[in-house]
């Protein structure tokens, strides 16, 4: 019922994010940064794509060995546009999209509670970004660390197969946890009591993120998560908030 509940929650995100003029906006300004970095970076590291096949493998002259060259080639090229939406991602999170989800999330519970509670006093502007930078990056390089760790496995075990479903799986995880974690971290939790949350509801996360497995799509759903994982916890996580507004 968890996994159903994630997937359930990332579309109300989204129903509420498209329905919304201010999520509307700031999902697609996420979008659009999103997209422009990875459509960057996918030019930059496909433009030294035979540069590295070079140095790989030469082309073989014998017909009989090309189709393995060939081969090759398109496995590489699926291999940098992998990466280069791996870094755009972490760039975009980094520096941009770290503020406007945590905007995103903020409006959403002010819809939802009336208000947005948060442990810290207000900061300026330049502040918050900082803040929620040396949030980000930490946050950011643990599942790149995990994520190093099974793929390294794959390589050298023969549990390839498996290990590179477990690698997914653990991907969609963390990509919700993005999400989901933008709401304790305002209200001033400690890391450890933030990943205490992410495994008590590890079912949840693996369902909300089911989506950001799908190319193409996952770029939309990603850029309406803050929404879906605010309503998540306001609701489910702490709904005392809720109830006394509506008293």
């Amino acid at each position: 019922m968890s996994l159903l509940t994630g997937i359930a929650y990332n579309f109300r995100g989204l129903g509420l994010g498209l329905r919304t003029p201010r999520l509307l906006a700031l999902g697609l300004a996420r979008f659009a940064i999103t997209l422009a970095i990875a459509l960057a970076a996918a030019a930059l590291v496909l433009s030294r794509h035979d540069q590295i096949l070079a140095l790989m493998w030469l082309r073989p002259e014998s017909p009989w060995i090309a189709w393995l060259w060939h081969l090759l080639s398109w496995a590489l090229a699926l291999l940098l546009l992998a990466v280069s939406a791996l870094l755009s991602f972490l760039v975009a999170q980094v520096f941009f999209s770290a503020l406007i989800m945590d905007y995103m999330s903020q409006v959403t519970e002010r819809m939802v509670t009336g208000d947005v509670r948060a442990a810290a006093p207000s900061l300026p502007w330049h502040a918050h970004f900082l803040r929620l930078l040396k949030q980000e990056t930490f946050r950011v390089l643990l599942p790149v660390l995990v994520s190093l760790s099974l793929l390294i496995v794959a390589w050298l075990t023969p549990l390839g197969p498996v290990v590179t479903i477990l690698s997914a799986l653990a991907s969609a995880v963390f990509l919700a946890w993005d999400s989901t974690d933008l709401v304790p971290a305002r209200r001033m939790m400690s890391f450890g009591q933030r990943w205490a949350l992410l495994r008590r509801h590890l079912g949840f996360h693996l369902g909300f993120g089911l989506w950001f497995l799908v190319p193409l799509v996952n770029i939309l759903f990603l850029s309406f998560a803050p929404v879906g994982a605010t309503l998540f916890y306001v609701e489910r996580i702490d709904p005392g908030a809720r109830r006394s507004e509506s008293r």
